[in-house]
């Protein structure tokens, strides 16, 4: 099915009501609501783009995604220590992020993390957004839009550095994406920095853990 713009605004309209929702709600479902949200999005983009059924996911686009993924971590390292120094409550905030990982076991998480959140993630954002918005504005505007997206529906969750980390993560992922990387490694990529920095080497150290 084409992209038309109503189908890309039904699309974002619902991505904000659904992180809207999932930040909002009671805590301690934080990942039940986030989950759904991603089988609701990534199952939007499925539904409407067949191509994104075919996705290739080979030993090409593994290397390129934990490669990026990589980059990225290390991006997000520098920028934990800058948030501290420049963010007000900055040391609060990133942890209010990390605490997350409290609410559920690990291993659990990682599977949510891998076989859905992130791979709806990229379906969706970049696969079904920001490829949409790419054809009918330009690369460059797709992605500076669909970048905006990505951060905008993290405001609902009160937190100025989540919302600069989604900002800043979803930039990344999809200047690649505009650079003509392929889609199955961005999936790859975000799955491997997803469970990297939040369950396996955090940039900040939680007190108790799971």
């Amino acid at each position: 099915m084409k992209k038309s713009l109503p189908l890309l605004g039904l699309g974002l309209g619902l991505a904000a009501a659904f992180f809207a929702l999932t930040f909002r709600g009671p805590r301690k479902k934080f990942w039940t609501r986030m989950t759904g949200t991603g089988l609701a999005l990534g199952g939007l983009a499925l539904a409407t783009q067949p191509e994104l059924r075919r996705t290739r996911i080979g030993l090409k686009e593994i290397l390129l995604g934990i490669g990026s993924a990589a980059t990225l971590y290390g991006i997000f390292h520098v920028g934990d220590k800058m948030s501290r120094q420049i963010v007000p409550n900055g040391d609060k905030q990133i942890e209010d992020i990390y605490a997350l990982k409290r609410i559920r076991p690990r291993q659990e998480l990682m599977l949510r993390l891998g076989l859905v959140i992130g791979p709806a993630e990229e379906y969706f954002w970049r696969g079904f957004l920001q490829d949409g918005l790419m054809k009918k504005f330009g690369r460059f505007w797709g992605w500076l839009m669909g970048t905006a997206a990505y951060g905008g529906v993290h405001i609902p969750s009160g937190n100025f550095t989540l919302v600069g980390a989604a900002t800043i993560a979803g930039g990344f992922w999809g200047a690649l994406y505009a650079l003509g990387f392929p889609l199955g490694a961005l999936v790859i990529s975000h799955i491997v920095w997803d469970n990297i920095i939040f369950l396996i080497a955090p940039t900040t150290k939680l007190e108790e853990e799971i």
